[in-house]
């Protein structure tokens, strides 16, 4: 319906009702009703006729783009899960194959592709038990860690940012977090990877904090939220991502910066 509404009101904004679309389009009147009513789902040719049609022609891909996602953009986590934890994993893999560019800001937790098999285990264990389903946490931490091989396989690159506040976000013991913050420093000399922090201190002037979300090329974007994924596939809105990734790739520190907080969130585990 969201897709109707906004062809309704591009017509409207032109000053046309459905017979005069209809008319310039070669359609029987009947059609251009279906669409604005949400009865019928447009093709991406209808789309295009009728933007120009309308006097926008440049909104048209965004409007396929949110056609042809209509059906899977938001996916409820549980319905992913009914296979369990580990299937989820197995799905990403031909999304990964065929990314050559991944970059990913997270706010919450180290990133999947960064994740020990004992972080992922414990982070998987803590879902399953939140969301009442079976527990294969340990299989599918060892895909998911299987999975991760893939971006430094091959012509990849992968560049994540995370906030200073996931470094002490503890997932799992003492000795798991401890583990996992050594990955990380390792992770970020490896050629093919750039690992950012985002200091507490960082000036945060435009931008805010933001739900974690990776960008695959430049072809789409996930944002996981507590109950769903959403596919983001639209033009414009994938430049909001990525204008919002590039702000904060600004703010972030790499190298012996980021080694060094770290390193302190490692010492941080001890007091």
């Amino acid at each position: 319906m969201a897709l109707a509404t906004r062809l309704a009101q591009i017509m409207r904004d032109a000053g046309l009702k459905g017979a005069h679309v209809a008319q310039a389009a070669g359609w029987h009147e009947s059609k251009s009703s279906r669409i604005i009513t949400g009865t019928t789902l447009p093709s991406p040719a209808d789309i295009r006729l009728w933007c120009e049609i309308c006097g926008v022609p440049e909104q048209a891909e965004d409007l396929i783009a949110q056609a042809l996602a209509a059906e899977s953009m938001y996916v409820q986590w549980r319905q992913r899960e009914r296979a369990g934890l580990r299937s989820i994993q197995q799905s990403y893999v031909p999304l990964y194959e065929r990314t050559r560019l991944f970059r990913q800001y997270s706010s919450t937790l180290v990133p999947g592709f960064l994740q020990t098999r004992d972080y992922a285990a414990a982070l998987l264990t803590a879902i399953a038990t939140f969301r009442g389903m079976p527990n294969d946490a340990e299989a599918a931490a060892a895909a998911r860690v299987e999975r991760s091989r893939i971006i430094r396989e091959g012509p990849r690159r992968g560049v994540f940012l995370i906030e200073e506040g996931v470094l002490r976000n503890r997932m799992g013991d003492a000795a798991t977090m401890e583990a996992q913050l050594g990955y990380l420093i390792a992770a970020a000399s490896l050629p093919s990877l750039s690992v950012g922090i985002v200091p507490f201190t960082a000036d945060r002037s435009g931008t805010w904090t933001v739900e974690t979300f990776t960008i695959y090329d430049d072809s789409s974007a996930h944002v996981e939220l507590l109950g769903a994924e959403v596919t983001v596939t639209a033009p414009t809105e994938l430049r909001s991502y990525a204008a919002m990734f590039d702000a904060y790739l600004r703010k972030a520190v790499f190298g012996e910066q980021a080694r060094a907080r770290i390193v302190e969130a490692i010492e941080a585990l001890a007091r």
